[in-house]
């Protein structure tokens, strides 16, 4: 199956919802491309309108992506004595 992609959308341009853990961005119906952020990780790159059939194809690096910082230990800071 051929996938029909309206266009590619940088992450940085799409809204965080963090309640419901989406990414969104408006579409030209007036409803809005979603895609989870365990979709994201899980490496689907496809946001979806729930209204009509567009797709957009989302331009992302897991770093990216809200929570990324806090998934990577970082080496802890010296302290001053």
């Amino acid at each position: 199956m051929a996938t029909n992609i309206y266009d590619e959308i940088e992450i940085e341009d799409m809204t965080y919802d963090s309640t419901l853990e989406i990414y969104h961005y408006p579409c030209p119906c007036g409803d809005r491309f979603e895609i989870g952020i365990a979709d994201l990780r899980d490496g689907e790159d496809v946001a979806v309108c729930p209204s009509c059939s567009l797709m957009i194809k989302v331009i992302f690096e897991l770093d990216d992506l809200v929570g990324a910082e806090t998934e990577t230990p970082k080496a802890p800071l010296p302290v001053a004595t």
